[in-house]
């Protein structure tokens, strides 16, 4: 027999008509080395909508490409109305195929043409969402445990991270804070006194000012910021080491990604968080001083004398208090999507895209959680 004649008999397919049943018998070395040949071979087959069955009984060799020729032809003739049964396959080959069959299964199902895509959408929009929350949970618990170790008896923090990831997210990014903050206060400045000027109320411009910064804006502002610039980089750094097998070689090595990872940004956005929540009120203030003594013709003597009557030591602290929550969220999320990077380039910008904007959505609904509890507390 010559060596083509024997490559076309490794790998074979044939089908019989019984009654009103289809039969198709498949044989030799479905392997990936047979791939073209029997995928010619089965989109040939006709359209039918009667019963069919499938014997692999004279399969001797299969790996993946076969087995996943095998469900791509099962699930086509279904989806023509056809009643399919795998009547026999060798025991050998059954764990290769349910284990091919589990990860086709989610990808055929989002496939299917829906009778309601909108409805499909919402429904697999919100069960991703449950899961992202369960698994997120999940971390939160794993970081709260390690960082109870950290700062109990044992203490180990790396400390020479620590203090590189404070310069990373605090040092660094005083400049775009600050400036940021300081153009926040002169929009809202030219905002506040062009809507009060109708009504004679210029002065309560500095009111507006210093309610609105020092309690709201000052830590929102500030923790947007840092998402887009802290959590998108702890998801890119992470992300990367995950498609370079950084983090695979640390696990190897007995080493704790969460201690030698996690703990020190999570930890060091919660402290350098306030401070540069601090820091962006001052120059917020800064900002509307010089746009009312440019504006209306307040000096600095008297808008420092009406914000000190305008604001108290709580609405200041009511703001502060906020910041190391944000941190520890925008820490956490950072580093969680950092670490389901898959190995490819592409999942690291999605999930650095991820991880800011649910950053900044947790940030924004937990804002707003915030002022219910201190209206219902009355601070």
């Amino acid at each position: 027999m010559s060596p083509d004649r024997a490559q076309q008999e490794a790998a074979w397919l044939t089908t019989e008509q019984h009654n009103d049943v289809l039969r198709l018998a498949a044989g030799g070395d479905w392997t990936i080395s047979r791939l073209s040949q029997l995928d010619r071979e089965l989109r040939s087959l006709p359209a039918s909508n009667n019963p069919v069955e499938i014997d692999g009984s004279a399969l001797e060799r299969l790996d993946s490409a076969g087995a996943w020729l095998l469900l791509r032809t099962r699930r086509q003739m279904e989806a023509e109305g056809a009643a399919v049964e795998t009547v026999a396959m060798p025991e050998r080959f059954k764990p290769l195929i349910e284990i091919i069959a589990r990860g086709d299964e989610k990808s055929y199902a989002m496939q299917q043409p829906m009778a309601h895509p909108f409805l499909f959408r919402v429904g697999r929009g919100f069960m991703q969402a449950l899961e992202q929350g369960y698994n997120m949970l999940g971390y939160l618990g794993q970081v709260t445990a390690e960082t109870t170790n950290v700062i109990g008896p044992q203490k180990k923090l790396r400390w020479v991270a620590f203090a590189n990831q404070i310069e990373q997210t605090g040092i660094n990014a005083l400049p775009i804070v600050g400036l940021l903050g300081f153009l926040i206060g002169i929009v809202l400045a030219y905002q506040g006194a062009d809507q009060l000027r109708q009504f004679g109320a210029e002065i309560f411009t500095i009111n507006l000012l210093g309610v609105g910064i020092l309690r709201e804006i000052g830590v929102l502002i500030t923790s947007i910021i840092v998402a887009g610039r802290s959590g998108s980089a702890f998801t890119a750094q992470i992300g990367t080491m995950r498609v370079n097998e950084e983090i695979d070689a640390m696990q190897t090595m007995g080493l704790n990604t969460v201690d030698v990872l996690v703990l020190p940004r999570v930890l060091a956005l919660v402290i350098t968080l306030p401070f540069l929540t601090f820091y962006a009120d001052v120059m917020a203030m800064i900002g509307g001083a010089m746009m009312c003594y440019v504006d209306l013709g307040i000096s600095i003597p008297a808008f420092m004398r009406q914000l000190q009557g305008a604001v108290t030591i709580n609405t200041f602290i009511v703001g502060l208090v906020k910041a190391p929550v944000f941190a520890f969220v925008i820490g956490l999320v950072g580093c969680f999507e950092g670490l389901n990077v898959e190995r490819n380039a592409g999942s690291v910008g999605r999930l650095t895209t991820r991880s800011v904007v649910e950053s900044v959505f947790l940030v924004i609904v937990l804002d707003a959680g915030f002022s219910i509890m201190f209206s219902i507390l009355g601070i």
